[in-house]
């Protein structure tokens, strides 16, 4: 008789090395000069906020004090203010000023821990280290006056980061995770992947694949014929965020940028956007967004009921040649632990 083991996977909560990476947290309109927000980040809780110079500042969420939530405070001339005795802490995450005492009188140790944080791409970008390992991934048409820019998407999904972005990158479940919109489940084999180059950040995937071209599909490629072919460019920014950019038989361009930022071990937030070059009277943006939103859902529900994330040890699921991607994130992050002294840190297994 099978045995079946269940087997928790990666705690990337547990890995400090994740913690070098940038993570876009919160669209930059959702910042005000007046009231903190808060975000937890890889299991830790930060409280964002704009300084008096309109640049983001983030700090944990947690005052030295007695450990009130500094969120649930207030922004004063560019300094967050604890709800529970007034201390307030500038965007370095000093100590200003404190009401009971002279200022002169602030100890050193009237401090919480600050982090990087800037905005990119209409988004709040965090580091829970001091020293990122990478850049923010650069998109070079964001700057391309030929490509306008559409916001998409941002939602909280009940899965782990690498078993979400592995699946941006595994060509066979499109016929039948998407056959409602452009999958074609009686041409299931997906053509042979053209290149993957590997990078210093992660690698570039090159693929081509025949879709099916519903009605809405028809008016925002200016496409009508029944199929047509998508010429994609994926691109994996370690470790949890890519672009896709697709273009099709007119020249058009789809771009895609969605990065999978982990809250905690079983859940991620999804940020996404895209850019194309068109104009609104080619295709309407909310035409765009009604096809998008029909196609991450459909990721969606069949990823939110997998395991919450992925096993880097390959013979502990199955594969087939299509899961050469995902094959290869596991293997970089793999050696990404082992370069910096780490290990897989997982649960233990439940029989």
């Amino acid at each position: 008789m099978l045995q079946t083991q269940k087997v928790l996977f990666m705690l990337i909560t547990k890995q400090p090395i994740l913690k070098r990476f940038w993570y876009p947290v919160l669209p930059i309109a959702q910042l005000t000069a007046d009231k903190p927000q808060p975000f937890q980040l890889l299991g830790q809780k930060i409280a964002l906020w704009l300084g008096v110079d309109g640049q983001p500042a983030a700090v944990v969420d947690y005052c030295c004090h007695r450990s009130a939530q500094l969120s649930k405070g207030v922004v004063i001339d560019g300094c967050v203010r604890c709800p529970y005795h007034g201390w307030s802490f500038n965007a370095e995450g000093t100590c200003v000023h404190v009401p009971q005492l002279d200022r002169e009188l602030l100890p050193k140790t009237y401090q919480v821990a600050a982090f990087p944080c800037v905005e990119k791409y209409g988004y709040v970008w965090v580091c829970l280290d001091q020293n990122p390992l990478h850049p923010i991934p650069a998109i070079p048409e964001v700057a391309d006056p030929s490509f306008r820019m559409i916001p998409e998407f941002y939602e909280t999904w009940k899965v782990g980061g690498l078993r979400v972005i592995e699946n941006s990158f595994d060509s066979a479940h499109g016929h039948f995770v998407h056959a409602s919109s452009w999958g074609d489940q009686s041409n299931p084999v997906p053509p042979p992947i053209d290149e993957i180059e590997e990078t210093d950040t992660g690698f570039v995937m090159k693929h081509w694949v025949e879709v099916l071209n519903p009605d809405l599909q028809k008016k925002n490629l200016g496409i009508g014929s029944e199929k047509t072919v998508r010429t994609n460019e994926r691109t994996w920014y370690m470790p949890f965020a890519r672009t896709l950019k697709i273009q099709y038989p007119n020249g058009l361009i789809h771009l895609i940028f969605t990065a999978y930022t982990p809250i905690d071990d079983q859940t991620s937030q999804l940020v996404q956007f895209c850019l194309r070059n068109d104009t609104e009277a080619d295709a309407k943006a909310a035409d765009i967004i009604a096809f998008d939103r029909q196609v991450t859902q459909e990721d969606r529900d069949v990823l939110e009921t997998t395991d919450f994330d992925a096993p880097l040890a390959l013979a502990e699921e199955q594969h087939m040649a299509s899961d050469k991607p995902g094959i290869i994130m596991r293997h970089r992050l793999a050696a990404l632990l082992r370069a910096h002294g780490e290990v897989e840190q997982r649960l233990p297994a439940i029989g």
